[in-house]
């Protein structure tokens, strides 16, 4: 018999995207080139994000842009919203892009066509009672920024990100309640070039660049909450993490002691600063060890520890195993980060393994180490798709890997963790951010729009749709 679970009453169930990876239309409405208008399309966009040569430059005659296209939801989000709608979302995981408001992310005054454009989309969301939930920087830097300034190693980026931040509440006030900053922020750890907009110079340097640019956007971060709280006196602001729960390969107390050091400088160094306010003592000694000597300002930490986040949101897909000392051939691949092959766990169609248990773990981690609301903002397993001759794609793989993590946030939550919302990721399809495909598709919608560009943007509900129209229906009742 299937165990019953009670989600909160007011749980936000709902779907997640990023304006770089559907919007499309990336000249359109005074809009800026951004970081990810000149990431190229396709597998090679792994080896861009891994090597540090990349120009920053538009090369159409080597590479495809699949996100200049995206799935055209910036002409056509009230058709997207109506299908959220249908499926009873109460809440919708979206982003801003930067460069529609600031163009080159240092102007003094906003592109207004920018603002109308996601006062529109607000609006749209308010009609059918989806709550947006909306990321600040979500991968799509003003290309200008790293052109001309070096990206987030440049203090300045702080002064620029607080008048976009400050922008967008003052415009929003009443349109959004829930905020967050940085998308994925402990992501730039192991590639930078997606959020703080550069690339490493050399190895030696590399650690040293990361954490200072990482410093300038917990401060920037602060300020944000600072503004939010002045402006919007409801406003709810909150990080946004990777989590990857970090097992040990085995009880060898070597690597017990390597999975604890790894997991806790990827899963808790940003995340401490940005929610309990200060660096934590772990961070001294990797600091010395790797010869990094942050350039901190007078009050600084004094801004970090007075505003903090107010709750935790991160994506899950994956848990991680890592040992040692390990070969080539017992890695895989994950989010931003691989570990070593978890012998008891299957993986996706492009190798991330699958473990709903450990979303269940990375729940009572996190809140056990913070004590602050929780919001699963991104899970979901991409995979290819096929589309049946009658035009319907039963894509069970997709409701069965959905059901189970969504079971064990309800084991979580009878743990006694405290739960916001759910938001699974790429509701509808759209491009992939670590491969830049369209044949990743997470979505309940289907999408017609394939990785050479054709494709004619029709929308089709997939299986899953349906499934998870009744999820949201029965409050989780139903899986």
């Amino acid at each position: 018999m299937n165990k019953t679970y009670h989600f909160p009453e007011n749980f936000l169930w709902g779907g997640a995207t990023a304006a770089n990876q559907l919007e499309g239309a990336y000249q359109e409405g005074g809009k800026g080139l951004s970081i990810a208008d000149v990431l190229p399309g396709g597998k090679v966009r792994l080896n861009v994000l891994a090597g540090n040569t990349f120009n920053f430059e538009i090369d159409k005659s080597k590479y495809v842009y699949p996100n200049h296209d995206g799935i055209d939801f910036y002409h056509r989000y009230k058709e997207d919203i109506a299908l959220f709608a249908e499926m009873g979302f109460k809440a919708y995981r979206m982003s801003i892009a930067w460069s529609r408001i600031f163009p080159n992310g240092d102007e003094l005054t906003p592109n207004e066509e920018g603002l109308k454009f996601y006062d529109a989309v607000f609006d749209e969301l308010h009609q059918y009672g989806i709550e947006p939930i909306v990321t600040i920087s979500h991968y799509e830097m003003p290309l200008h920024l790293v052109k001309a300034y070096g990206g987030w190693k440049n203090r300045k980026l702080i002064s620029f990100f607080e008048r976009y931040a400050k922008t967008l509440f003052e415009r929003y006030k009443n349109k959004v309640k829930y905020w967050l900053t940085f998308n994925e922020i402990n992501g730039a750890i192991h590639f930078p070039i997606l959020s703080l907009g550069f690339l490493p110079e050399n190895e030696e340097e590399r650690l040293q660049h990361i954490f200072q640019a990482l410093h300038h956007q917990f401060v920037a971060s602060s300020l944000a909450v600072k503004a939010a709280h002045e402006t919007i006196p409801d406003a709810k602001v909150g990080c946004m993490l990777i989590y990857a729960p970090t097992y040990s390969f085995d009880c060898h107390p070597e690597n017990v002691l390597h999975a604890l050091q790894e997991g806790r400088i990827f899963n808790y160094l940003c995340g401490d600063v940005q929610i309990r306010g200060e660096y934590p003592s772990f961070a001294k000694r990797f600091f010395k060890e790797n010869g990094i000597e942050l350039d901190v300002y007078d009050g600084d930490i004094e801004l970090l520890k007075k505003y903090p986040v107010d709750f935790i949101s991160f994506s899950y897909y994956m848990s991680r195993t890592v040992k040692k000392t390990k070969a080539p051939e017992e890695m895989t691949s994950g989010n931003i980060i691989g570990g070593v092959k978890n012998p008891f766990l299957q993986a996706s169609d492009w190798g991330w393994e699958i473990d709903p248990i450990g979303l269940r773990i990375a729940l009572n981690e996190l809140y056990d180490r913070y004590q602050k609301p929780l919001f699963v903002v991104e899970n979901g397993l991409g995979a290819y798709d096929k589309i049946e001759e009658d035009g319907s794609i039963h894509d069970d793989y997709r409701i069965e890997y959905l059901r189970e993590h969504i079971r064990t946030m309800g084991e979580a939550i009878e743990d006694g963790v405290e739960l916001m919302g759910y938001t699974s990721w790429g509701c509808i399809d759209l491009v992939s951010a670590s491969t830049g495909e369209m044949s990743k598709r997470y979505g309940y919608i289907y999408v017609d729009k394939h990785d050479d560009g054709s494709g004619t943007l029709e929308r089709r509900r997939k299986k899953s749709f349906f499934w998870y129209k009744r999820v949201i229906e029965t409050n989780g009742e139903e899986l």
